[in-house]
């Protein structure tokens, strides 16, 4: 059975800044060089909302977005020395 985050917060505000640098880096309004910073933050956060089951619960449905994430996630879980040997789940 999971057990509940010791910090509910650390979550929330995860899922928030996750969603804020998303919206800027799909945000065709948002300069280049701004983009370039969100999207490492962005990528920062993703073991924390894996951790707390978020891409179980939500799909990303931007396809450029769906894609960066999902071979962030499969980069991650990937054993040393064999990439691409576990896929993550993150459906549109």
């Amino acid at each position: 059975m999971p057990s509940l985050p010791s910090n509910p917060a650390a979550g929330s505000d995860a899922l928030t800044e996750f969603v804020v640098h998303a919206q800027l880096m799909l945000d065709p309004a948002t300069p280049e060089p701004m983009r370039r910073q969100a999207e490492p933050r962005l990528l920062s956060l993703l073991p924390t909302l894996q951790a707390l089951g978020v891409f179980e619960l939500f799909a990303i449905r931007d396809p450029a977005l769906q894609a960066l994430v999902r071979d962030e996630l499969a980069t991650a879980l990937a054993p040393r020395g064999c990439p691409g040997a576990a896929v993550a789940q993150v459906e549109s």
